[in-house]
């Protein structure tokens, strides 16, 4: 197979900045792309800080002005890994240029930003960087209930639980700011995609939002510190959502529970390699919870490990994504999720907004951008 290089700029050089640039420098090994990125320019807010992540990551290039990096002709496809404020400016920037985007979730501050974003892309590859649905656990979860293993699902319950916040003297920063920072702006859409992967589309929610700390060293806190949500899905089922940053104790509590008229489904991304499945089969003194280790056989896990049970990681699920992406490139076909699907979970949040401050059940509106 004919293998070709692509110049990949990064804009962002921070958290995710370090992760996407890990995983375009590890994917054409790990996979076997045929298109093989090459680390052409990364972009952070300042020149120092700049050439500090091109010596670390082993970029060509740094600059700090994010335009020169879009317009640059050796940076082909570009990742944006800032804060959300940033993603609508840059993504239609590069759009405008015929440049393949990734954009790191959520889409942008608000929902009018994500319909813009959505308008720009069309024609052109896109995809938003929801990591965590890719373990080969989740992905296999979606086989299971797509294939009707636990049979109709009735009732659906995700969490996406931590404690980074959890602590009250922490001083203030840029995450205890304005809404899309909070909670429900923040760690919130990684479980509305899940519960969207998993179960189709919502069509209504109630929702309660809530600043636990009000009060830090430093100032007021601005936004949510977590939200709650009842919610109905298209498919009839009912459902439970829980996002918190407060949540005393938990690191990455992203996780699901799914019952079915045949069976039932839980996962905990703290044990991200382990599935636990009830089917409701054989006589009842032998029925129980099955824990599934993912190994080769599961989705994009044998390119990693050959050895069931060794397990794969944080910087695997960024891997298998920047993989998608070049697929995406390369087939000229969308890969899931698209910056409509970001468009959908958006859509989620807006209803979860929109029911918090009235107190009442809010529809998901499903209509495409405007």
């Amino acid at each position: 197979m004919t293998k070709a290089e692509i110049g990949i700029g990064i804009v962002g050089g921070g958290y995710m900045g370090k992760a996407h640039s890990v995983a375009m420098a590890s994917v054409a090994a790990v996979f076997d792309t045929p298109l093989r990125p090459r680390l052409e320019m990364i972009c952070a807010s300042s020149d120092e800080s700049a050439e500090g992540y091109r010596q670390s990551f082993g970029f060509a290039r740094a600059t700090s002005d994010w335009r020169q990096l879009v317009a640059d002709e050796r940076v082909e496809a570009i990742i944006i890994a800032t804060p959300q404020k940033y993603h609508r400016e840059i993504a239609e920037a590069a759009f405008a240029l015929g440049k393949p985007v990734m954009c790191e979730k959520p889409m942008g501050v608000s929902l009018e930003d994500s319909e813009a974003m959505v308008r720009a892309a069309q024609g052109h590859t896109n995809m938003v960087g929801y990591n965590y649905v890719r373990t080969p656990a989740t992905q296999h979860v979606r086989n299971l209930v797509k294939d009707g293993v636990i049979g109709d699902v009735t009732w659906f319950r995700a969490e996406m639980t931590e404690d980074f916040l959890s602590d009250p003297n922490l001083p203030i920063h840029w995450r205890t700011d304005g809404m899309a920072n909070g909670c429900i702006g923040d760690l919130a859409p990684h479980i509305f995609n899940a519960a969207l992967a998993l179960m189709g589309p919502i069509d209504r929610v109630i929702a309660e939002m809530e600043t636990v700390h009000k009060d830090r060293p430093g100032g007021v806190v601005t936004n949510d510190d977590q939200v709650q949500m009842m919610c109905r899905f298209a498919s009839g089922a009912m459902g439970h959502i829980f996002a918190s940053r407060v949540a005393t104790g938990r690191k990455n509590g992203y996780a699901y529970e799914i019952f079915g008229t045949k069976g039932s489904i839980r996962f905990d991304q703290e044990d991200q390699n382990a599935i636990w499945l009830y089917r409701m089969e054989g006589p009842e003194e032998n029925r129980g919870f099955t824990k599934i280790l993912t190994g080769p056989a599961h989705p994009d896990y044998k390119p990693f490990c050959l050895g069931p049970g060794h397990g794969t990681g944080y910087q695997d699920q960024i891997i298998i994504e920047a993989k998608d992406f070049l697929t995406a490139i390369h087939t000229k076909q969308p890969v899931w999720p698209t910056f409509e699907d970001g468009l959908a979970v958006m859509q989620v949040t807006d209803a979860a907004l929109r029911s918090a401050e009235s107190g009442t059940w809010q529809d998901v509106v499903h209509s495409q951008a405007r």
